[in-house]
């Protein structure tokens, strides 16, 4: 834990229910924003959103970013499958622990299908939706034939267990520009890949969520790279055409971490986005 603790600095614990406790950073004051990461191995929400976070809490908002369960220093049982609903759950139990009745959610790749299916669940929980290269909007197959995918399973799955040089291959994958992945984001990553049972990747099912997005009452603004090799950038039109109120934004030159390759940008429409009818 303190080679991990040195890469990925740990924040506070809430306890969830059932034994299980929650890790989160948490930054700001005003009106609550959840930042929920992506899926992977070594993911995190502090890894995911650091360079984010810290702009919206600047910006008057209470930034809150959990690790969700299975991922950074939440709680990871080995005995229960990672499906979409038991790990929303989670986050509602989260937001109920810490006393929050109405957020915003920013969301990417997995996180993004959270954040659709939470807002689908609880209209009266979400007030507005920002999403990246959100998860959900394909049939399983279609996603399995993305170059990303595959080789994130191969590398998660390999007999010689989780290396560094798999993981520069995989997350090479996830930027337009491989030169923008650092040592550092490596760092990030192999510390807290052991520390995940293999469960969590294997069983993970996001069903397919586009019935939900014309259940939305919120805004919506989404945001997808055209050279995305994890989540086809036809969900962005799934998006533009069954969800009411939204707007969405095509970004070249830009891989699957729109958050990260294009951070200016992200972080300052994001917050306008938020702050309109404030």
């Amino acid at each position: 834990m303190d080679q991990a603790a040195r890469a990925v600095p740990e924040g506070k614990y809430v306890a969830i229910g059932d034994g299980l406790q929650v890790h989160f950073h948490e930054q700001g004051s005003g009106d609550a924003v959840l930042f929920l990461h992506g899926s992977g191995p070594g993911a995190s929400g502090w890894s995911n959103f650091r360079r984010n976070y810290p702009a919206f809490a600047d910006a008057g908002f209470r930034a809150l970013v959990p690790d969700t369960l299975g991922y950074g220093y939440s709680s990871k049982p080995d005995n229960l499958d990672y499906e979409l609903d038991f790990l929303v759950g989670g986050v509602e139990r989260f937001l109920k622990a810490l006393g929050v009745a109405s957020c915003s959610v920013v969301g990417n790749s997995h996180g993004g299908a959270m954040a659709i299916r939470l807002a689908r669940r609880r209209p009266d929980l979400v007030t507005k939706l920002v999403l990246m290269a959100p998860g959900g909007l394909e049939e399983r197959e279609t996603y399995m034939k993305m170059e990303g995918i595959r080789t994130m399973m191969k590398v998660f799955l390999a007999p010689e267990g989780i290396t560094r040089e798999g993981m520069r291959r995989v997350f090479g994958l996830q930027l337009f520009d491989p030169g923008v992945l650092t040592e550092e984001i490596l760092d990030e990553r192999c510390a807290i890949a052991p520390l995940q049972p293999k469960r969590v990747l294997t069983s993970m099912q996001v069903p397919n969520l586009v019935p939900d997005l014309a259940e939305l009452r919120c805004p919506v603004f989404a945001l997808w790279g055209v050279n995305d090799k994890f989540c086809p950038m036809s969900g962005a039109v799934t998006i533009a055409t069954q969800c009411k109120g939204s707007r969405v934004m095509l970004l070249n030159g830009c891989g699957h971490w729109v958050m990260v390759e294009h951070t200016a940008i992200f972080n300052r429409l994001s917050i306008d986005f938020l702050r309109e009818g404030a």
